[in-house]
């Protein structure tokens, strides 16, 4: 088995906001991918004492504990118990109700000697190559279907689309989110290999249009998930206007997860 973590800060002056991690149980029979975005949130406040980091590390800990410790327990349910653990731990200090508490995109999948199991929630992406070579992208997609003149401001995204009906969700303290996430199973011998990334990574496809899923892919198979980073940044600093899709900040947090059976 081959496997690849590259998780890159926007800046260097500033911490890391996303989570990665790999988990291979002793018994040596599967294993779990965890990536996590966390929100960026904007000035104004999010109710609670702690910041991004600290909440997508006890998220991500918990969550890669959980998926590796209960393989019985469907990924929603492990998010779900994740998501307790964490809010259990901040609730008495931070204001949970927050529309700004801190809250993170999520990608997990999981491996045994029969199935792979797969969870998305908001706008990261899970990549799943077959046997044959065939990419399939796994995405929760509600976010990138809202008009844009919906998410206007961050006032109008929180007060009408923001883990609502109708808008998008993310992780963040009510543990019934994880009901509201992109999941399925596929067979094992149908896999080869998977690549998770964050959005910050995924601007390669999404953003500047480079290429499509199985491009993208094919990069972090032949070059490394480092190459593919790269590739991101230099177009990044190329475009410093912001002019493709009007992004709002020029570097974004970039993680790929990359594991070959």
């Amino acid at each position: 088995m081959r496997t690849e973590l590259v998780s890159e800060p926007s800046d260097p002056a500033h911490p890391n906001e996303d989570f990665a991690g790999v988990g291979l149980p002793a018994s040596g029979q599967g294993g779990v991918l965890v990536a996590l975005d966390g929100v960026t949130p904007p000035r104004g406040g999010t109710g609670c004492l702690h910041s991004v980091p600290w909440f997508t590390a006890r998220l991500g800990g918990a969550l890669t504990e959980l998926t590796v410790s209960l393989p019985d327990v469907p990924l929603a349910d492990a998010l779900s118990l994740a998501l307790a653990r964490t809010a259990g731990a901040h609730a008495e200090t931070c204001d949970l109700s927050h529309p700004r508490t801190p809250q993170a995109t999520v990608v997990t999948a999981r491996w045994s000697p029969g199935t792979v199991e797969y969870l998305v929630l908001s706008d990261s992406a899970l990549l799943v190559e077959s046997p044959d070579g065939t990419v399939t992208p796994y995405l929760d997609d509600r976010l990138a279907l809202l008009p844009r003149s919906a998410l206007a401001t961050d006032a109008l995204i929180d007060a009408n689309l923001r883990n609502k009906e109708g808008g998008f969700f993310t992780a963040a303290a009510d543990p019934a989110v994880a009901e509201r996430a992109v999941t399925g199973t596929l067979p094992r011998s149908g896999v080869r290999a998977l690549a998770a990334l964050t959005d910050g990574a995924a601007r390669w496809v999404e953003t500047f249009g480079e290429g499509d899923w199985a491009d993208c892919f094919g990069v972090i198979r032949k070059e490394g998930a480092q190459a593919l980073v790269d590739r991101v940044r230099a177009l990044e600093l190329g475009d410093a206007e912001r002019t493709f899709l009007g992004r709002s900040k020029t570097h974004d947090d970039a993680t790929v997860v990359f594991v070959e059976f």
